[in-house]
């Protein structure tokens, strides 16, 4: 019998990451939290979680070598899940606390919320609450989840992804946005699965049938 998938969460001095690695090991993985870019390269899959600021997440991850390790990762084929700031990270910038290079590696910017919505009512940000997220394409990950699921969402900062294929889940708060990224080998969502309840449990589970598939 094979072990159980390893999966580095990438511990880059903040969030909520030894919930997400309970969350990990309830769907049958085996999570190390680190900071270790070498533990991270050997890993079967990548998670990088976050609550917290752009800024200071893509700071971190330049100046301790995490941000080249996921990089690399990606490169050679680990599947990369990124909850919250782990999809914004992916970007090319943020405008949180000024502009901040991410981690380059999908086209599009992280932008506040408006103060306003589609109709011209104020919109209160953060987003924060249950929200219904709309799938759309073809992944290993999506053969798994509905069509429509509910999940948790805390954030007051929103990915503008250039590129409409990329976007593979959306979600309408003040207007439709990306709540799903998918390129290849990175999965990425805006919301939280470790707080969502049995539709979390499902995404997370798909996540490791997923890393099971292409060990």
């Amino acid at each position: 019998m094979s072990s159980a998938p390893r999966i580095a969460v990438v511990d880059h001095g903040a969030g909520n990451l030894r919930s997400v690695a309970r969350a990990l090991a309830r769907s049958g993985l085996v999570p190390e939290v680190t900071g270790d870019s070498a533990v991270l390269r050997r890993a079967d899959g990548v998670v990088l979680p976050g609550v917290g600021a752009f800024a200071a997440a893509a700071s971190s991850l330049e100046k301790t070598g995490l941000g080249d390790a996921v990089r690399d990762a990606i490169a050679a084929g680990r599947p990369y899940l990124g909850l919250c700031l782990g999809l914004q990270l992916l970007f090319e910038a943020g405008e949180e606390h000024g502009i901040t290079p991410g981690l380059g590696l999908l086209p599009g910017r992280v932008r506040r919320f408006p103060e306003r919505d589609a109709s011209g009512a104020p919109l209160r940000v953060p987003h924060i609450g249950w929200n219904e997220v709309c799938y759309r394409g073809e992944h290993p990950m999506l053969a798994q989840l509905g069509p429509r699921e509910l999940y948790y969402f805390v954030h007051a900062y929103r990915a503008e992804p250039a590129r409409e294929e990329d976007v593979v889940g959306r979600v309408d708060y003040g207007g439709e946005f990306a709540a799903a990224v998918a390129v290849g080998n990175v999965f990425a969502v805006q919301f939280h699965p470790e707080k969502s309840q049995a539709a979390g449990k499902r995404l997370l589970d798909a996540y490791a049938a997923w890393v099971a598939q292409t060990r």
